[in-house]
Order: structure tokens, then sequence, then C-alpha cells
């Protein structure tokens, strides 16, 4: 049954402010009134008026669904985003010492994902995003309104509340659970409760909002809202985390392995999987446009943030974080792929780099005979890269190109939009920009958490279909080993190709750090260094290298294109004729090899939080630490 529109007007006999504030602004930021969590602090009449919840509702999704990684970065919050997929550590900030690499070891002041200031911003304080949902949880079923309209809000509400627990369990490991409204002048986090508690919590909140989902579809303005089938995907995301190995250790004493977990993740995900594709959900045929296609057109997306490049306040600048300065761009450096993330991807024929099979790696052309995910992803040099309408145009990425001021071996394409024109990339003044939609969760992430909970059950048969899915809508060969996953025939190396599989899928879509902490592969990564590479012309010296900037920038004067637009780099004598094989670029000095301890598994709370709590005890492992996440003390 369709529900009404998101900015359904109120009903008569409102108060009057609702609707003032309704006629004054569009702005979904200025209810902010709304942060009192009781109703003593207004009329408990607004819960009685569609509009005036839709507004709440309106509120706490811009406040909850994530937006694009790097619009928004609070205080020490890169901690969070760094990986070994972007050279975003190498700005030496915080998630540089998150990673080890520079400064002094993390202490346990320093991780505030809980909260960097008590006010009602996104990513302000996760327990104010909480309040909103206890409130609407604990009042709308005492409501008048209509019966199949509270549920649906209901259902919503349910699903946010448990995607903010979610979050903060995969940091925090156990946190304080707060499940009804409190009144806002003595607003008080006690305890911690297990890991354990936390997710019968999470998933109960699912499937709740399964529940009351039932049957309701959106659709224009309404786009966006969670469905039943993204509570859905959200279980069966939250039961694969209650499996693996970051809540589930494979050896542990002290918490013996559950491989019972793995059967109820499976069944839960079998079933995402089943309810998406009933709805009309799909994989975009080309891997490349997934993020180009906006809106209901989308059937991969599962849960994600509009945007628009024409209203008001509600764009953003990714634009000019992807795009190369020749075209109207600042690329950011969390977009700039480290060498590890450029070796992850396979051969054309699915196999790794170091295995043989139809293709052989060419570590000069790197890029020649990969999986197509990597062409649809990464702009190298001399690459096509359509920009402004060009669809002829070129993406050159050796030192000093003309027109280039970054030096990138390689740029991400990911989030660039090939019609926009140069003139139309600046966001300002509110407005502006591509209007591309942030993805948060997408079929493809259902496909692969299937996989990998049918592989730990020993469902290898479906895990290998599910990842046959994946790899050809990629454009990957069947060839001789079965798109690469012939020779997978154990839990062991299942683990590995899975893992390497979500950083090549969901390159920068901010995946990596979570699944490398949920898979306890994240300390695993000390002693490894953040390298990326970069693109020299060819010429063993300085004034060669030069000379041969300027014949590649030489125009022709019966084309007016420059000499470079006709090479053949596939061609490796033609190429190198022109350039140096890539170099690696090292780390910046006094930078060390990345050193990530063991118990970073799991956060602590910073000192402002425990002191405004109470029994809220460290991490183990960090100073002070008492608390195990994994302990099922309550």
């Amino acid at each position: 049954m369709e529900k009404n529109n998101l900015y359904i007007k109120f009903r008569k006999g409102t108060l009057a402010i609702f609707a003032a504030l309704l006629v004054s602004s569009c702005n979904i930021n200025d209810d902010d009134f709304f942060v009192l969590p009781d109703r003593g602090g207004m009329d408990a009449n607004i819960w009685n008026t569609e509009g005036a919840v839709n507004m709440h509702l309106n509120k706490t999704y811009d406040l909850i669904i994530p937006k694009f990684p790097y619009q928004t970065i609070p205080d020490r919050f890169d901690i969070h985003l760094v990986s070994d997929e972007n050279y975003l550590p190498s700005n030496g900030n915080w998630g540089a010492r998150a990673l080890g690499i520079v400064g002094a070891a993390l202490i346990n002041h320093d991780v505030r994902y809980v909260g960097n200031r008590y006010t009602v911003n996104y990513l302000d304080n996760r327990y104010m995003d909480i309040a909103r949902c206890n409130n609407a949880i604990k009042y709308l079923p005492e409501s008048s309104i209509e019966e199949s309209s509270k549920r649906a809000l209901l259902g919503q509400y349910y699903a946010m509340r448990a995607m903010v627990y979610l979050e903060l369990v995969k940091i925090y490991g156990g946190v304080p659970l707060v499940l009804e409204p409190q009144d806002p002048s003595a607003m008080t986090a006690k305890g911690r409760a297990s890991a354990k508690k936390c997710f019968e919590v999470i998933v109960d909140d699912l499937t709740k909002a399964m529940e009351y989902l039932k049957d309701v579809n959106w659709s224009g303005d309404n786009w966006g809202r969670i469905t039943r089938s993204a509570a859905a995907a959200l279980k069966g995301k939250a039961l694969l985390y209650w499996a693996s190995p970051q809540f589930n250790p494979l050896n542990d004493a002290k918490h013996p392995y559950d491989q019972t977990r793995w059967q109820v993740a499976f069944d839960a995900n079998k079933e995402a999987y089943e309810i998406a594709t009933a709805a009309g959900h799909s994989l975009v045929a080309d891997y490349g446009r997934i993020f180009q296609t906006k809106g209901a057109s989308n059937k991969e997306t599962i849960i994600s943030r509009p945007y628009s490049s024409t209203r008001q306040a509600r764009g953003h600048d990714e634009e000019r974080k992807s795009r190369p300065s020749s075209e109207g761009g600042s690329p950011y450096i969390g977009y700039r792929a480290t060498l590890k993330l450029l070796q992850a991807y396979p051969m054309k024929d699915g196999n790794r780099i170091d295995e043989s099979g139809t293709y052989a790696y060419d570590g000069v052309l790197f890029w020649k005979d990969r999986d197509p995910r990597f062409e649809a992803t990464l702009a190298y040099n001399g690459a096509s890269w359509p920009l402004s309408n060009n669809n002829k145009r070129r993406q050159w990425a050796y030192v000093g190109a003309t027109s280039e001021g970054s030096n990138w071996g390689v740029y991400t394409k990911k989030f660039s939009t090939p019609e926009l024109a140069i003139g139309s990339v600046p966001y300002a003044s509110n407005i502006g920009g591509s209007g591309m939609d942030w993805i948060e969760m997408r079929l493809a992430e259902v496909i692969l958490n299937y996989a990998e909970s049918a592989s730990e059950i020993g469902n290898m048969n479906t895990a290998k279909e599910m990842i046959r899915l994946i790899r050809k809508r990629a454009g990957i060969e069947q060839g001789a080993n079965d798109y690469g996953l012939g020779s997978v025939n154990s839990v062991e190396s299942m683990r590995k190709l899975l893992l390497n599989e979500r950083m090549v899928e969901f390159a920068f879509e901010n995946k990596r750090n979570s699944d490398l902490r949920r898979t306890r592969n994240w300390h695993l990564l000390s002693g490894e260094q953040i390298e990326t590479i970069q693109i020299e012309p060819a010429g063993a010296t300085s004034a060669a290298m030069t000379a041969t900037r300027s014949q590649l920038e030489t125009i022709n004067p019966s084309t007016g294109a420059m000499l470079r637009e006709g090479l053949d780099i596939n061609n490796k004598q033609v190429y190198l004729t022109y350039f140096k094989p890539y170099t690696i670029l090292p780390q910046p000095n006094g930078f060390r090899v990345i050193d990530i301890p063991e118990y970073h598994n799991f956060y602590t709370f910073h000192n402002d939080f425990v002191w405004r709590g109470v029994d809220i005890f460290p991490t183990i492992g960090w100073e002070g630490g008492v608390f195990d996440p994994l302990d099922n003390q309550d």
C-alpha cells in the first residue's frame, strides 16, 4: 500500500508553530526543537499529527543515513575512514595515528565516534540520534494516526535505531543501551551492555521493522525511505557481524567459537536476498554506472541518501573531490588508490595477478587485461575518462602533465558524472554539483553477505553461485577456472577471496575499514606500508624528462590535438618510449610501517562520554580496560 508523501500537509488542529515552520522553510534541518526526547517540552499532540511526525522523521533520516564519507569529517573521524585502499593516511592526521604510522599511539580519549559534541548535527552525537528514534517508538503506538501509516512510520524508526546501534557496536563492541526516552536535563548513559545483548536489540528492532514495512511501497518524493528489503538486508548484515571473527573469534579459549551463528546469518541473508529480488532489486548491468544511476531507476540501491543539484541545501561537492584539475576538480586524497588496491583487482578471467591463466599480468601495463572493474573505477595514465560530455577524452596522469596539479598516478572515476559540464562542477551557495545519490547499501553487498555466510556453513555451491553473479556483472570471463573460483575449495581460501572481492567491488565506498576489523585482519596490516604510485615521462635526467613532456604535449597543427592523444598505450614499446614504468611513491618522511595492536578490534569510549555516564568502563587492552565486549555478563 502506498503511503503519504514525505511533505504531507498538516491535519486540522495542528499547532500554529508547526504550520508556520512548514511554510517558512523547506530545510529539514530546521526542526531542531524536536531534540527534546520527552513530551514534557512540547505538545504531545505532535504524535497525533502525521505531518509533524514526518518532519521529525525527515530530520531523523538526515542525522542517521550516511553521507558521502568525505563530506563531513568531524574531529578525529578519519580514524574510521582510513584503510589500506586509499592514501588518506599520508596526510598524517588521526587516521595515520590509528594505523600507527606516525605520531603517538591512540589513547583512551582519542576515539570519538559516539559523539564529538553534544548537539544535534550529523555525527555530533549518536545517542541524540537514538533519542529521536526512542521518542517515536515510545509515543507513536499511543497515537491516533491511522494504523497503517503508524506502522509504516514505526518500521522506519526501528530500522534507523538499529542502524545507529550497529555502527556503535562495530566500533566499541558493547555500548550503553538506551531504549526509552530520557529527560533532556538529566540524560544519562549507564553501563555497557555486552555485544550479545546489543545484537539481540538490533536484530529485534530489524525484525519489527520488517514486519511493519511489509507491503509498504515508496515512490515519488518518498523514494529513499527505508523499505522491508532494507530492514532485511540490515538484519542479515547484523547477523553476519555477530557470526564473524570480530565477535566470534576462531581461536579464543575464553570465548569459544560458535559455528551455529553462521547458520542463523545464512538464513537471514538468504531471506534478505529473496525479499530484495522479489521486490524488484537487481544488479545494475554496467558496474561503472552504479553511482551515476539516480533514484528509483537504480534497482541495485537498497539504502541511500538522495541528493539534488537543483534544490537548495540538498547537494554536495563530491564531483569536485573526484575530478582532476583539468576538469574543474580538486581531487581528494581519500580517492587516491594505494598500490595494494591496484594489485587487488584480478585479471579478466578472474584469476589473481600472481596466478597463471588466460591473461598474464604486466607490471608496466598494469591496467591491461584486468577485471573490468579496474577500468570502471580507476583512470590510469592515458585511460579513457569521458567528462564534460567529451567521449574522446583521455586522462593523463604523468608528473607535470598540463593542467593537472596533483601528479597522481591514478584517479578515481566512481563518483564522477561524465555528462556534467565543467562549469557545473562547483557546489556553491548550497546549490549545484552533480546531485549524485550516496548509496549506503546495494544488492551487491547483500549478495556477498549471502555468499560469505553460505561458505562458512560449508555450502560452497551457493557461495560460488553468488560470487559468479558479481563477477559476471563485472564482465569477468568464465575462462578455464570458473571466473577465478575453480581453485577455491576451502573455507579458508574463500575467506581470502571474499575479503579481496569486497575490496574491489566496494572500492572507495567506505567498507574496507569495517571489513578488516570484522574479519580480525585489521591488526594483521602491521608491517605493511601505505604506498601509491606515480608516473614519470621517459628520460634519464630531469632535462630529458622535460623534453619528453614537451614532445607529448606538442600540438599537431592540422588536428589541434597533442601528440599524446594518438598514442597506443597498450603497446608496451610505444608506452616505454614516452613513460617510465610506475614508481612507488613512498610514505612521507618520518612515517613508519603500519603498527596496529590486536586489541584495536574494539575501541574504547573517550573521556567526556565516560565522565558524563555511569559505570562506563574502558575496553580491555586500553588503559584501565576491564570491559570485555565478548563476555556475556548481562
